[in-house]
């Protein structure tokens, strides 16, 4: 297929390609029915997707170190954003479930003790555990530094008492990366990092949470739960530091992802244009349709070169805080354009419930908010242009 084009960018290596042609027949024959399969047993649907990942072996490639699991000793972003386009473009669910398998244990394979490493890497490799990053709160979601959910070092252990929202794979996960203010210092450096489980006493799910793409989501309280001290990740007060470092491996994915939806929406929208009759005509026929497709094309190649460009930088180990916010940015607005370009194509048929392109509009919108708003890397970009500005003077 046309799109397809792009694996000859040099951003590549071969087995790049090779990973995207392995996956994207894996995907087609294990979840072309998994949606019609669990309908709305959404939490069914993603403990199976997860199963089935970790079986294919696909999950490897979302934890660092071969001696846990891992694909590599790093994490080889080119072929993370690879996987998340590739399952994008298949099913939601399942982008979703590699990247939380991702996000939820990266701080373990980043920061991580030996013991840490060895205790949930694998599981996660295997699909055998389900991983969860809980960062945001009701009051402190971009601005982290106002967290206040609470970790008091009591002897051997850590008690941890608060509230975590808008977790992802929130209410079944086996265990969660949290972020709790241990207090070294104000702000942002007075965080630090842990590994709770998900039956651990004391944390307890207070809300599930049904948004307009349904997955996995839910509002945490720990209420005095009681976790031993080896369970920090990190040092003391470095919380900031480790959550910062795991989303910046996986923001560039986001955008990844982005591109996997609006590549199904052009699919979609070419294959119902040139079969359309309209008129005495097909709908690909009418000048304002090609304009539409032109457009649609273009943007979908611009966001993937800024998304594959901030990937081959990251994986030649430079810093990508700027690339990673343009690609997360352009790729995810971009998307949504197309996306709805793609709805306006079909007509009425764009907005019955279930429908592919109608599934997509539901799926894109999220990505415009989550591991930083729009808004959010528009400072990003700018903080580093003017920081950028003032060093050169």
């Amino acid at each position: 297929m046309a799109h397809k084009d792009y694996l000859d960018w040099p951003f590549f290596a071969p087995q790049h390609g090779q990973l995207e042609a392995a996956l994207d027949e894996w995907a087609g024959r294990a979840l072309a029915h998994v949606h019609a399969q669990y309908g709305k047993d959404v939490d069914g649907a993603c403990r199976d997707i997860v199963r089935r990942l970790g079986e294919g072996g696909w999950l490897r490639h979302a934890v660092g170190g071969t001696a846990y699991g891992g694909a590599g000793e790093t994490i080889d972003t080119r072929a993370l954003c690879l996987i998340r386009e590739t399952l994008a473009r298949h099913e939601g669910l399942a982008d979703f479930a590699f990247a939380m398998q991702g996000l939820g244990s990266g701080a373990i394979s980043l920061f991580g003790t030996p013991a840490q490493r060895e205790g949930y890497l694998p599981r996660v490799a295997r699909g055998e555990a389900i991983a969860a990053f809980a960062l945001s709160e009701p009051q402190a979601g971009s601005d982290v530094a106002a967290m206040a959910c609470a970790a008091e070092a009591d002897g051997d252990s850590y008690v941890l008492n608060g509230e975590k929202t808008w977790i992802s794979n929130g209410g079944i996960a086996d265990f969660y990366v949290v972020f709790a203010r241990t207090g070294e210092a104000p702000g942002a450096r007075g965080i630090s990092a842990f590994v709770v489980d998900g039956n651990t006493p004391g944390l307890t799910i207070a809300e599930r949470i049904a948004v307009i793409a349904p997955h996995p989501l839910a509002r945490l309280r720990f209420d005095n739960c009681r976790i031993p001290a080896t369970r920090r990740i990190g040092a003391a007060g470095q919380g900031f530091k480790v959550a910062m470092a795991t989303l910046d491996v996986f923001r560039t994915s986001v955008a990844a992802a982005a591109l996997g939806f609006a590549r199904r929406a052009l699919d979609e929208a070419l294959a119902h244009a040139t079969a359309r009759p309209l008129f005495g005509q097909v709908l690909a026929d009418f000048q304002l349709t090609q304009a539409k497709l032109a457009q649609m094309a273009t943007g979908i190649d611009a966001a993937a070169l800024l998304t594959y460009r901030a990937a081959w930088q990251r994986d030649q180990g430079r810093n990508v805080t700027k690339e990673a916010a343009m690609a997360k940015m352009t790729a995810t607005e971009t998307a949504q354009q197309v996306i709805d370009a793609a709805v306006q194509l079909f007509g009425g048929l764009g907005v019955v419930s279930e429908h592919p392109v109608e599934r997509l509009y539901r799926e894109i919108r999220a990505l415009r908010i989550y591991e930083g708003a729009t808004e959010v890397q528009q400072l990003i970009i700018a903080r580093e242009l003017l920081r950028g500005a003032k060093e050169a003077t």
